[in-house]
């Protein structure tokens, strides 16, 4: 116990527990830069879900994302360590939304039994507000969070939603960002806010080179320009890459609704290796090395405030829709040999 009798005692003991309890903050701050991967399945040949997440550990990735509820790889993910963001499939939310019901059967079913392990849901992935399930959106993230306060989860998991960047207009200048549809954004994001959870978007700048390469360079959209490329003229905010800005835009449009104190989290960020313009595996490898090391560092309008970021993907997937792009954003190959030598997730 303190001798509060003698002041440079009680000062020093009191100095040593402002910088305990700062040091602790500042420890819980970094954990938000942590790097995950997310696991889409969505492809032939892919290895057992206890393969994966031996992979995941062998690698040092700590934080898996997983779009729907596959039971093997919770089971595999049991014991392992890895923090799992967990997805409500865009095909259920109309259900879980419109019954409290189905959503606590959901939760009793996919999370309770693993709750261990899982630190965030996400209700929905880039759900347009155009798309008949929009209007579900909300309730689902609600439903979700009842049904979690009723196993005494509600604590423990955040409920959230991922948006893509396209949800956020006037990006340019980045502080001129805001919300093209606040009448669906904003009741989303007075919820997360009301709840402490983070912003879960998509963010990338391989998208948004490829349709606008007439105004932004291959070096700024893969962290390698030698100095800044755009200053914001509102706030002087300089911009030496493209994923800043796109952050910033959607902080900008958070400040805008009120919401200057949520976090983003990347939820899914990646650069195809193959089957279309810029797409190679040597850009591949500059972008998901450069994007790790950065994310750490914060970005021109929240600088010092890392942002915990899932690359897109854990290997290719040959079933996917779309493009050849679509196909080619792993880091592994199916026999899970990397893509591109051994990155440093840690």
């Amino acid at each position: 116990m303190a001798n509060l009798g003698n002041p440079s005692i009680a000062i020093s003991t009191a100095t040593t527990c402002l910088f305990m309890v700062a040091t602790l903050l500042f420890s819980q701050h970094l954990t938000e830069a942590q790097i995950g991967v997310a696991y889409g399945r969505d492809g032939d040949n892919l290895p057992s879900p206890q393969d994966v997440v031996n992979l995941f550990k062998s690698n040092g990735i700590g934080a898996m994302r997983l779009y729907y509820p596959d039971h093997a790889t919770l089971n595999a993910l049991q014991g392992s360590g890895i923090r799992l963001t967990l997805g409500v499939p865009n095909d259920n939310i109309q259900l879980v939304g419109s019954n409290l019901s189905a959503a606590k059967q959901w939760v009793q079913a996919n999370v309770v039994p693993f709750a261990s392990s899982i630190k965030y849901i996400l209700v929905g992935n880039e759900i347009s507000p155009n798309d008949q399930k929009a209007s579900s959106v909300l309730p689902a993230m609600q439903n979700v969070l009842n049904a979690l306060n009723a196993n005494n989860l509600g604590g423990q998991i955040k409920v959230s939603t991922s948006i893509g960047t396209d949800l956020v207009v006037n990006a340019y200048p980045p502080s001129s960002g805001q919300f093209g549809n606040t009448n669906y954004i904003i009741p989303i994001v007075d919820f997360i806010k009301s709840n402490g959870s983070p912003l879960m978007v998509n963010i990338y700048p391989y998208f948004a080179y490829v349709n606008n390469r007439q105004q932004i360079s291959l070096d700024y959209a893969l962290f390698t320009a030698p100095g800044t490329v755009v200053t914001d003229s509102k706030n002087g905010k300089n911009y030496q890459n493209l994923f800043d800005a796109l952050a910033d835009a959607t902080y900008a449009a958070l400040d805008r609704v009120g919401a200057p104190e949520v976090s983003l989290v990347t939820s899914e960020s990646g650069w195809s290796s193959k089957g279309g313009f810029a797409a190679s595996a040597a850009n591949a490898r500059t972008y998901y090395t450069n994007l790790m090391m950065h994310v750490k560092k914060g970005t021109p309008l929240k600088p010092g405030r890392p942002i915990e970021t899932f690359l897109f993907s854990m290997f290719d997937e040959d079933k996917k829709p779309g493009d050849e792009t679509e196909r080619n954003f792993g880091l592994f190959s199916p026999n899970q040999q990397p893509k591109y030598g051994p990155l440093n997730f840690n």
